[in-house]
């Protein structure tokens, strides 16, 4: 089964003095590219940390969220109250100040001034790691979960794309009876336009070369042969999505010679609707694993 590379996962965990919520958001890109936005991670667990999730989720942009919320009895000492209080005394010394508005504008400043707040101890240690570890774990579980179910929406689509490309190819080939008529009939009318009397098996050779200038057997037949390579590969492979993605190339190149040469404006229909479900299953696929 195919992962997109779309997911959100979150997991908690409880530690002494309060809770550690890690949150994991995965979109698509070329590589792995890992951001773990928060400094409460030991560098050594860090670097754990992104290699565990490259070896899980392989690429996409992934966005790792560690947010601390300290317990009721911890939140009161991140403030250190007597000295906020000296710092506000000593300055209405000097500056008188009146009015609430003042006291708020004061406490602000002081507020980051040395020695206020009260510094902590590391929130994620050697003692409550396998905890801290367990969260990242069912935080990655959920994503791959979310992955997986957004994975089978876009199997469903792009194969669906690729079959209806199939089906209008088929449309086309029904098609080529009446193309080979109407450029019969077009030389025809050309050639008494200009009263010519050509020989008639000259003028089969001439249409013969025609025809075969403007043939479409080969495209036909590449084409059937990248939509199956295709479904080979979605079904077969457990990161298909790069390769996806030069597949369909392939099928665009093909797809586009059919339209070059088709000289019919029924088949040039189609190959319009051809390209639009190309383009469809083209922008879904960068989202595949």
């Amino acid at each position: 089964m195919i992962q997109s590379m779309t997911g959100y996962g979150k997991a908690e965990a409880m530690l002494p003095g309060g809770k550690l919520t890690v949150e994991i958001r995965t979109l698509n890109s070329k590589s792995a590219d890992i951001n773990i936005k928060s400094s409460l991670l030991p560098k050594d667990k860090d670097i754990y940390i992104r290699k565990k999730l490259a070896e899980r989720l392989q690429r996409g942009t992934i966005d790792v969220f560690l947010n601390w919320e300290a317990s009721a009895s911890e939140a009161g000492k991140a403030v250190n109250a007597q000295m906020v209080a000296e710092y506000l005394q000593e300055i209405k010394a000097i500056v008188p100040v009146k009015g609430d508005v003042a006291d708020a504008t004061l406490l602000g400043a002081i507020l980051r001034m040395p020695d206020v707040a009260v510094k902590k101890e590391d929130i994620v240690t050697e003692e409550n790691w396998p905890v801290v570890e367990e969260a990242f774990e069912k935080a990655l579980d959920a994503l791959c979960v979310y992955r997986d179910k957004e994975g089978a929406v876009l199997y469903k689509d792009v194969t669906s794309r690729v079959d209806k490309i199939l089906a209008l190819y088929d449309k086309v080939e029904a098609l080529e009876g009446e193309r080979i008529a109407t450029v019969k009939e077009k030389m025809q009318k050309a050639l008494a336009d200009l009263a010519a009397k050509p020989n008639p098996e000259r003028f089969e050779q001439e249409l013969i070369f025609y025809l075969e200038k403007y043939d479409i057997n080969e495209e036909k037949v590449r084409l059937r042969q990248h939509c199956k390579y295709f479904m080979d590969t979605i079904d077969t492979e457990p990161y298909p999505g790069k390769k996806l993605g030069f597949i369909i190339q392939e099928m665009g190149r093909e797809i586009n010679t059919t339209g070059s040469k088709a000289n019919h404006a029924g088949i040039q229909k189609l190959v319009v609707q051809m390209k639009d479900e190309l383009e469809k299953a083209r922008e879904q696929s960068m989202n595949i694993l």
